[in-house]
């Protein structure tokens, strides 16, 4: 009840003449093969065979699929449809969801692949009677009870916006065991419709952006479709048309594909000397047309008829004709044409394994033993040791340190008023401003705030942003702090630094105000604290710290210059100096860990 409609049954003449060629070759394989002379005889290599077809039908993958059911080795088809391939679905279905989550579809054809295996009922009971939200919104709701199935969503979804189209394909199939539970559910014959899709990943990222939207945009756009160059399939049974084999030959040929094929004319317009008519149903068709369509069909019949031949003449020393269909009647068929050409050369019934037929034969072909050719003598190599030796674990670099990271409070106990993000929004807030407006006249304040504040996470106006300008003009005015704010300082300076203090830690910084003196290096801070302490003994331990790892690389970086710090608290506004010696100490009773 639950196959699908459409699902060939194992008695279906293509299945078992498909599978009666793959347990031949399988018995070939090994068994002595006569040369062209007749006078020895090597092992059938997978690679001696060769089996050709008309068309891609359905015995041509029936073929394929039953090799490698047996563990023969196959070059598989030698045209491929990527985009056809049941694997490659699933994984495009995912790239989907992935580019667009919104995609319930997808998501969906996702969970119910190889890749998830979800059940039906599962699936419905996660999609039904959820109203208008998305299927990702209702399996985020559901998450516990799917763990597995969100830790490789989650990821996935993580990494999408940093990977390319085929690393991201790779991290399904490789990290996610991808691959491994597509071959399971579809077979060994998935691989060739995955390896394809990886390659055709790597030819897209060399001739555009490698993005995975335009990725998918470029598999729905273009059909893809690889040719195998069959000539270098290496020791493997090779399945394609003849028409692909010109130039080809092999010691043994199958010809599974010669049934009664009827010549059809598809186009519908017929060409009549210059002009050109529309082709009508025979019976009603004028003189004309049935003059031009017999001619075709001739044109047609002839070009089968040379097929035939390439097919015969790639055979080297046996070829084997089968079918799985009507053989028509004389003449019809490729069948039955060779069953004319055998029986005036004298061919006899010869009873198979699987029922009577004709053979021809030429020569003495008995008596052969079949001798592997000698492989030479194997040399041994001697490995250097470090091939026997597991390298070692990498060393991971720590990471840098941020100064105002360093842990320890940053404002007084007692404190009140906006939290933490509201606070350091407002520091930023007065940073950009004392920042930019130092330095230009003051009755460009106003406006240059505005601009400055116009937009952003940072954005103020109105009443804000006057509480804002009125702090930092209350700092620019202020005559004791004209020094910090000359032309000559440095604004937003980056340090960085390893510390002895912190063990040798490297720390990452921005300094607000540097300024750089002949014989000292003085750097400031500013700090927008509601509440400022009364002396440098009384501040917060984390602002003391954070002055203090500046103090220390500043020496490095100027080793024959006093550093001083100093903090600038906004708020009063105060420059307050800080001992060195206390912000070494508060430094050096750091916890890193």
């Amino acid at each position: 009840w639950y196959d699908p409609v459409d699902v060939k049954s194992p008695s279906d003449p293509a299945t078992v003449l498909a599978r009666r060629i793959a347990a031949a070759i399988r018995d070939m394989i090994g068994t002595p093969l006569p040369d062209e002379h007749g006078t020895g005889a090597r092992p059938i290599q997978p690679g001696d065979v060769l089996i050709l077809v008309q068309r891609r039908s359905e015995v041509f993958h029936d073929i394929i699929r039953e090799c490698k059911a047996l563990g023969l080795p196959v070059a598989g088809a030698d045209r491929l449809k990527v985009g056809a391939e049941l694997a490659v679905k699933d994984l495009a279905a995912l790239l989907s969801f992935l580019a667009t989550p919104e995609d319930s579809l997808s998501l969906a054809t996702v969970l119910r692949s190889p890749l998830f295996g979800w059940s039906e009922d599962t699936l419905f009971s996660l999609a039904h009677d959820r109203g208008q939200d998305y299927l990702w919104a209702e399996l985020r709701a559901r998450g516990e009870s799917f763990p597995e199935t969100m830790a490789v969503l989650r990821d996935l979804l993580g990494q999408v916006d940093y990977l390319r189209p085929y690393e991201l394909i790779e991290r399904v199939l490789t990290r996610h065991d991808g691959r491994r539970k597509l071959l399971a559910r579809l077979g060994p014959e998935a691989e060739d419709g995955i390896d394809a899709l990886l390659s055709q990943a790597m030819a897209y990222e060399r001739n555009a952006v490698d993005s995975l939207t335009g990725f998918l945009v470029w598999m729905e756009s273009d059909e893809l479709e690889i040719k195998r160059q069959m000539d270098s399939a290496g020791n493997r049974i090779r399945v394609m048309t003849v028409h692909g084999a010109k130039g080809l030959e092999a010691p043994i040929v199958i010809l599974p594909d010669t049934a009664r094929r009827p010549v059809r004319l598809r186009d519908q317009m017929a060409r009549v000397g210059d002009s050109l008519i529309w082709r009508m149903p025979a019976a009603e068709a004028p003189e004309v047309q049935a003059v031009v369509d017999g001619a075709a069909r001739a044109t047609q019949q002839a070009e089968r008829d040379r097929l035939l031949y390439v097919a015969l003449t790639r055979a080297e020393q046996w070829l084997i004709v089968a079918t799985s269909g009507d053989p028509g009647k004389e003449g019809e068929s490729w069948y039955r044409q060779v069953q004319a050409g055998l029986e005036r050369l004298g061919a006899r019934q010869f009873d198979f394994d699987d029922g009577p037929g004709l053979r021809y034969e030429t020569g003495t072909w008995k008596g052969f033993a079949a001798h592997a050719p000698n492989p030479g003598k194997d040399q041994t190599v001697q490995l250097p040791e470090f091939f026997h030796t597991r390298a070692p674990s990498p060393i991971v670099p720590l990471s840098a340190l941020s100064p105002s990271d360093l842990g320890g409070a940053k404002a007084l106990p007692g404190e009140e008023g906006l939290d933490e993000e509201a606070a350091k929004r407002r520091g930023r807030q007065v940073h950009r401003l004392l920042e930019h407006l130092a330095g230009t006249p003051e009755a460009a304040w106003l406006g240059m705030a505005g601009q400055l504040l116009a937009s952003g996470p940072d954005a103020a106006e109105g009443q804000e942003l006057a509480q804002l300008l009125d702090e930092a003009a209350r700092v620019l005015t202020q005559p004791a702090l004209r020094p910090v704010f000359a032309p000559d300082a440095l604004v937003e300076v980056p340090v960085s630094a390893p510390l002895v203090t912190l063990g040798g830690r490297r720390i990452h910084g921005v300094i607000d105000r540097l300024l750089i003196e002949p014989d000292r290096i003085l750097a400031v801070d500013f700090k927008t604290n509601a509440v400022v302490p009364e002396g440098p003994e009384d501040c917060p331990e984390g602002l003391l710290r954070q002055m203090g790892a500046y103090a220390e690389a500043l020496a490095l970086i100027y080793p024959d210059r006093r550093i001083d710090t100093a903090l600038l608290w906004t708020k009063v506004p105060k420059l307050m100096t800080l001992p060195h010696d206390l912000v070494r100490q508060v430094l050096v009773n750091t916890h890193i860990p």
